[in-house]
């Protein structure tokens, strides 16, 4: 009696033999891990990869510079580079070792079935096995030679080691990937008619093993056989990539340099030409009219649907824009779409705001529901950190993630405000919600870029529009929500601090117009604006030179968009986060630790649609930003202690705090996103050394400056006092303070504390709250809500003293140091902030339960 697979289906013995190789196809099923709880399909998005496929390419476009970077400049820089030499190539090797254990996974399976094509039951035909799996046994010899070669040099590493001729090597054989990147089509196409005729060969197509590396503790990965076939395509990028990491720290002087740029314009030649006749996009169906309907875009976007918000995974063809959802399926069949609503682009409009109607009204949460469940995700993030580290945590870790997974996916969802309005001619409309005006752009200009076209209105039968919904699933290029918890544990945590940013200038305008510029950064998976610049009336060449700060919470990426700003006031009046600015440009750049962690300002250009933005940028971790330098100043009122400057003033609270609370109170209340919007950094400076020389024109000077700026002046005062404004020696006992469940006992202990206050502290802290409780009257028009403000000043107001913040805690990341305290500190302030109004005098003269000292 022939053997039965788990699934009680008979194996020939061909399957057997594979079987007794390593391969296990009973492992974990589709959609499910071996302990039973959902996972995502396993596909190695690389950021690395265009969707030309091989154009060296960061995340979302933006180009690998095509020239290699000069050598290091002498001197100890010299060691460091090589140092960071060796860190690149121990990466590349170790990702190398994957690669391999890759082709290994899809050379197994060629043997058994070339060995059953000469038999009696064939699985595939010789020609089928030599399409699908051809020059992988090449591709895999040139790669196993290479490995072997750079193990040893890693191992004995020193300034006199040479790798420059190995990569030389490699890249004279890419020879080979030629001959692999012409045949990739057919070999796919072969791959899929063989899986749907054979159900043997589809069993194993679905789960091939690849083994982890040596020293993981995962045995094997099962990967679906479409995937493996696109990973020597992945590679030859990937390599190209290195190789300028490597000249980046390799000196001019040393013997790799010329071989490495040998390699590297070798390399960039093959890329080259073979870009060239690869044809982007693959083909979904053919349409009626006998032309390819092809996929040109496609992401998550979140439907307003039924007053409700829903995660949907947008299509775009060449003719139409498709919107699905996954659906659910039963344990080992393929993750399958359902078509929610499709829209021929010959019918599509956009809508604006007044054409639309009222039943697609916006329900946005409080923003302090938003920032809350940030911190749950932090801190989990550090939990998931020190797990990993304890024995016998890895159970742990799998719970933690997928109720990170699930905060995560709901703040995905919650997040995104500005509207997206969709308008079938002919029917429906529709209204997606994006975190970004750059998204919305993105997929705007995408669907007009279509419509130039002369598109013919097309109506799907129920056949075609299965039949296009099931190719999604193939042809989409975007796998896993953005998400952290969908990301591997090697890749990078992103920046927790602040980038300092200066926008210099721009050019490439056609005409004058009014121009400024929006700066964003990602957090949490989703961008958000952090900064603005003035608009510049009038001009085909703005000169801004405006300095900003922007807090990162493990960002990988900055945005510019450049907009011309309309005047027009009957477009003003929008509601809805509805944006009516023109859009003029927008790019992206990568924030790469190594490139932005320097004391020095690093200069770049980035290029949008025709229009050069000129900026600078640097970057200063958490850590660092959160210490405080002692100060011997006595003069000015920037470093200088609270009680001196008051003492001098013969004022309660500080002239600098009254006056800029009452320019925000006065001009700046109304303001969208006061005190959480960065001011400009050289207005904010110019106001620092005015008030530091106490100039008579200072009361001139604020009716002038932006608002923002002088809001930022106000959170630089505080952020550079000697010590935090509620004192180091009362920060345990605030942490304490408000960590009781008890309500009585926690406003017996926090109403002690402020009485506790030095009397400068006191009511400089007092005014400082009932301004931010004005503030927030005005939530519905500035969004500043108190937990935003909260969010702002907590950590600047209540902070450890270095001494305390390094007792004890076991902080392993800058994630740590960001969510450790941050969530308490808010807590404080947002205590004191929803608390009925505090009296000065009525606390003074309140004794409470106790009085014991703190």
């Amino acid at each position: 009696m022939e053997p039965l697979s788990a699934r009680g289906l008979p194996r020939l013995s061909w399957i057997d033999t594979l079987y007794s190789n390593g391969y296990e196809g009973d492992g974990a099923e589709d959609g499910k891990s071996q302990d039973g709880s959902e996972t995502l399909p396993y596909i190695d998005e690389s950021p690395t990869m265009s969707p030309q496929l091989c154009t060296p390419q960061g995340p979302d476009g933006v180009m690998v510079s095509p020239t290699p970077p000069e050598g290091l400049l002498p001197g100890g820089d010299i060691e460091k580079g090589l140092e960071m030499k060796k860190l690149v190539l121990s990466g590349f090797l170790a990702s190398e070792e994957i690669y391999i254990n890759q082709l290994e996974a899809l050379l197994l399976p060629m043997r058994p079935l070339k060995a059953t094509a000469t038999t009696s039951q064939p699985v595939l035909t010789i020609q089928q096995v030599e399409t699908i799996f051809y020059k992988i046994q090449d591709i895999f010899e040139i790669h196993k030679e290479f490995y072997d070669a750079l193990l040893p040099n890693i191992r004995q590493w020193d300034e006199k080691v040479t790798v420059g001729h190995l990569f030389q090597k490699l890249a004279s054989q890419l020879g080979v990937y030629k001959a692999f990147v012409d045949n990739y089509k057919v070999a796919l196409e072969t791959a899929e008619k063989c899986s749907q005729a054979n159900s043997q060969f589809q069993k194993i197509s679905e789960n091939l093993k690849v083994k982890g590396p040596k020293d993981s503790k995962d045995c094997t990965s099962t990967v679906t056989m479409e995937a493996l076939l696109y990973k020597p395509i992945d590679r030859v990028t990937r390599s190209t990539l290195v190789l300028h990491d490597l000249l980046k720290h390799t000196p001019k002087d040393h013997p790799d340099f010329p071989l490495l740029q040998d390699a590297l314009r070798i390399s960039q030649n093959f890329l080259s030409s073979i870009n060239e006749e690869l044809d982007p996009r693959r083909t979904a169906v053919t349409t009626p009219k006998g032309e390819a309907r092809q996929l040109v875009k496609d992401g998550f976007l979140v439907e307003m649907s039924e007053s409700s918000r829903k995660l949907r995974h947008v299509f775009l063809f060449t003719d139409l824009l498709l919107c699905a959802k996954m659906k659910k399926t039963s344990v080992g069949r393929h993750q399958q779409y359902e078509c929610k609503w499709y829209i021929p682009l010959a019918d599509l409009t956009f809508q604006t705001l007044d054409e639309s109607d009222s039943c697609h009204s916006i329900q946005v949460l409080p923003e302090d529901e938003i920032e809350e469940m940030k911190m749950k995700i932090s801190l989990l993030k550090s939990e998931i950190q020190k797990e990993k580290k304890a024995p016998k945590g890895q159970n742990r870790v799998e719970r933690l993630r997928k109720k990170m997974n699930e905060q995560e996916s709901w703040l995905l969802l919650h997040s995104p405000t500005i509207p997206f309005r969709l308008h079938n001619k002919h029917g429906k409309s529709y209204l997606f919600l994006l975190s970004s005006d750059y998204e919305r752009s993105e997929w705007r200009e995408s669907i007009q870029k279509l419509q130039k076209k002369d598109l013919q209105a097309c109506v799907l039968s129920s056949v075609e529009l299965q039949v296009l919904t099931s190719s999604c699933f193939k042809l989409r290029t975007v796998h896993n929500i953005p998400v952290t918890s969908n990301k591997d544990d090697e890749e990078t945590p992103g920046l927790y601090g602040f980038l300092h940013v200066i926008v210099h200038s721009a050019k490439g305008f056609k005409e004058s117009a009014n121009l400024y510029c929006t700066l964003e950064v990602d957090s949490f998976g989703y961008f958000v604006s952090k900064a603005k610049t003035r608009v510049f009336l009038d001009t085909a060449e703005p000169q801004w030179n405006e300095e900003f700060e922007i807090e990162l919470e493990g960002s990988q990426f900055l945005r510019i968009l450049c907009y011309e700003k309309c005047y027009d006031k009957s477009m003003l009046n929008k509601e809805d986060n509805e944006i009516v600015d023109k859009i003029m440009g927008k790019g992206q750049v990568q924030l790469d630790p190594q490139t932005v962690q320097s004391k020095n300002w690093h200069m770049d250009v980035i290029e949008m649609n025709g229009i050069k933005v000129e900026f600078s940028m640097k970057f200063t971790s958490r850590d660092l930003s959160l210490k405080r330098t002692p100060s011997k100043k006595q003069s000015g009122v920037f470093g200088v202690k609270i009680n001196v400057v008051t003492k001098r003033e013969r004022s309660k609270v500080p002239y600098i705090v009254r006056q800029c609370i009452e320019e925000v109170e006065k001009r700046g209340i109304d303001e969208v996103g006061i005190y959480r919007i960065s001011g400009v950094a050289t207005d904010i400076q110019t106001l620092k050394a005015a008030f530091d020389t106490n100039t008579k024109d200072i009361l001139v000077m604020l009716s002038d400056m932006d608002i923002n700026a002088i809001a930022g002046t106000l959170k630089l005062y505080f952020r550079e006092l000697p010590e935090p404004l509620l004192t180091d020696r009362l920060y345990p006992a605030f942490m304490e303070g408000i960590s009781l469940s008890d309500p009585a006992a926690k406003e017996n202990c926090m109403m002690h504390l402020l009485r506790s206050l030095p009397d400068p502290n006191l009511m400089t802290f007092l005014t400082l709250l009932e301004h931010l409780k004005r503030v927030a009257e005005k939530e519905p028009i500035n969004k500043m809500s108190l937990h935003n403000l909260a969010t702002v000043f907590g950590p600047t107001l209540l902070r450890p003293s270095e001494s305390e913040s390094s007792k004890g805690q076991n902080i392993t990341s800058a994630s740590d140091i960001w969510s450790h305290d941050v969530m308490a500190q808010v807590q404080v302030l947002l205590y004191y902030l929803q608390h009925p109004p505090i009296s000065f005098a009525e606390l003074k003269r309140n004794t409470l339960y106790f009085s014991t000292d703190v």
